[in-house]
């Protein structure tokens, strides 16, 4: 039974989290500006869309990823710097050259929207990856449900980039197709799986299971876990496999999991994150409920009234912009693959009340949100509200105004340390502007 109750909650929230069509407009908008500069500045070159919003997997506040493909010995960073500056399509603060990275790139944050956009030049496998990625989501019609819940409970958590200590999108989606390819029961790969009782074992395997000091992953020719000294002996240029080792099936001898240095901080959550759900889901659930959270996936995932304003400052902006992107009309595709909960768990659940009756989740409190350690900050942007079927939703996770989590058996538990979800957005404030058309005032990023 409440393994049905997660899987509809799962789906729930990715048709309420995912992007909508103004969001999509407004992307393309600033995508739109920044190619009117770099095309001024060199009108043959080729700009491409790669990453979360190639793919449709972004969350509201994922960056944009653009690469420019031209003639040059070397990347024109600094050049294209002076004109991103001139044209004031970007907040002067926000632009950086990263020339000393292992792909250089220019960030910059976009004036209008404060959408981020990372810049690179004649990077290939950006493009490469986009295109494998919709492949597998073609044959995996879960895997989109399961990236989105598995990006949010990262983000929140500040360890959805490499640089912060977390893993970055790719690697993340890498381990869940390598986790769909290799699970043992045939029929975890068909849309009629339940959503609930995958996104658990996904956690159980890399929260407690996976051998992270010996194994690798592999994808390519249907997947398999791999000894790391077999894969030592094709990587190039010296290095050893890291600690989350992934062999980049597009590019031999590379490991995508190279960076992420803080790999062992992202099991710790996810075997946390086992262990609530597997809670959550047992008989014992109904003998010690989480009165701080009404749904079951509201254990891990949060949501603030800061999503709220900013989606709808969006929609009030962008709304009559609305093209129905090719993204967009695939994961309506996708929706109508996937079965609802049934058998003897629906039969139960019925006579339960609805989940959206059910899901009348409360957002954060302004006394929280205010509250000493930046509760605002847990969230800003990292979870979803939605109008869904006339009603509005939130999901309201368990954080306390602490580090700590509230109970979810008699005994208690707190959140990992590797949990800095409260202070993960304090680095980038929102920088609002008398001309701009009334941001949302609480937003923070």
């Amino acid at each position: 039974m409440f393994l049905c109750t997660l899987h509809e909650e799962i789906i729930d929230f990715y048709d309420f989290m995912s992007p909508r069509p103004e969001e999509a407009a407004m992307r393309r908008e600033v995508v739109k500006r920044i190619e009117t500069v770099i095309k001024d500045l060199w009108p043959t070159a080729d700009v491409q869309i790669f990453g979360s919003f190639s793919t449709g997997l972004y969350l509201p506040t994922s960056d944009i990823d653009l690469v420019v493909f031209g003639k040059w010995e070397r990347p024109p960073l600094q050049l294209l710097e002076q004109a991103l500056r001139k044209h004031n399509v970007a907040e002067p603060y926000s632009i950086k050259v990263l020339d000393k990275a292992t792909v250089p790139i220019i960030k910059l944050t976009d004036q209008e929207t404060e959408v981020k956009v990372d810049i690179s030049f004649n990077v290939e496998t950006g493009v490469k990856a986009a295109r494998f990625i919709k492949e597998y989501m073609k044959k995996y019609s879960l895997l989109p449900y399961l990236i989105l819940v598995l990006k949010q409970f990262l983000l929140q958590r500040d360890l959805n980039e490499v640089f912060t200590g977390g893993i970055s999108s790719y690697s993340l989606i890498l381990m869940a197709i390598s986790f769909l390819q290799l699970h043992p029961r045939i029929d975890a790969r068909r849309a009629d799986e339940n959503l609930g009782m995958l996104l658990i074992e996904f956690f159980e395997l890399y929260g407690r299971n996976f051998n992270y000091l010996k194994t690798g992953i592999r994808i390519k020719n249907g997947g398999a876990y791999i000894a790391k000294e077999e894969i030592m002996k094709v990587m190039t240029n010296g290095y050893r496999p890291s600690m989350l080792c992934i062999e980049d099936p597009l590019l031999p001898g590379n490991d995508v999991g190279r960076s992420s240095y803080g790999a062992m901080q992202v099991k710790q959550v996810f075997d946390y994150a086992y262990i609530v759900l597997s809670h959550a889901v047992s008989p014992l659930a109904r003998s010690y409920p989480n009165r701080d959270s009404e749904s079951t996936l509201g254990r891990i995932i949060k949501v603030t009234q800061e999503v709220i304003d900013y989606r709808a400052w969006i929609k009030k902006k962008w709304g009559s912009k609305i093209n129905l992107s090719p993204e967009l009309d695939n994961r309506l595709k996708i929706r109508d693959q996937i079965a609802p909960c049934n058998g003897e768990q629906q039969q139960n659940k019925d006579s339960e009340p609805s989940y959206n009756q059910r899901l009348a989740l409360s957002l954060a409190s302004t006394q929280q949100l205010s509250s000493g350690s930046s509760a605002s900050s847990v969230s800003s942007l990292s979870g979803s509200d939605i109008q869904h079927s006339g009603m509005k939703f939130s999901m309201k996770g368990t954080h306390n105004q602490g580090n700590s989590y509230s109970p979810v058996s008699s005994g208690g538990m707190r959140q990992p340390v590797g949990n800095r979800g409260h202070h993960q957005y304090n680095r980038n404030i929102w920088r609002r502007k008398k001309h701009r058309d009334s941001l949302p005032i609480s937003l923070s990023r």
